[in-house]
């Protein structure tokens, strides 16, 4: 809990905005993958984000470290660059090359 906000709270709202400002983009654009998320639910037409979604304890700096490395990673796996830093939306610039594009990042080592 970091001051009143509470992890689960924080994470509920953080995936509804999240969601519903991409399912606002993706009406408004019209893009086809819209329909890949429709689901057949009594709450909601469309599912963004998974149901009752896994967190993972960062219990020591090794499985931080590790966590960090992959979510860094993944704009190079998925094609939309050749090195983490370059991705415009990855921390990685700030830990590669000190480039502070949000004032919210600080470094995880305080």
């Amino acid at each position: 809990m970091q001051g009143d906000h509470k992890r689960d709270d924080v994470q509920r709202d953080f995936l509804k905005y999240t969601g519903q400002q991409l399912l606002k983009l993706l009406r408004n654009e019209q893009f086809p993958i819209l329909q890949e998320l429709m689901v057949n639910a009594k709450d909601r037409k469309h599912q963004v984000w998974e149901r009752d979604s896994l967190g993972v304890p960062l219990l020591t700096p090794d499985v931080f470290d590790q966590k960090l490395e992959y979510i860094h990673n993944n704009p190079v796996k998925a094609g939309l660059c050749k090195f983490p830093e370059d991705y415009n939306y990855s921390s990685a610039r700030f830990y590669e090359r000190n480039e502070k594009d949000w004032v919210f990042l600080a470094h995880h080592e305080g």
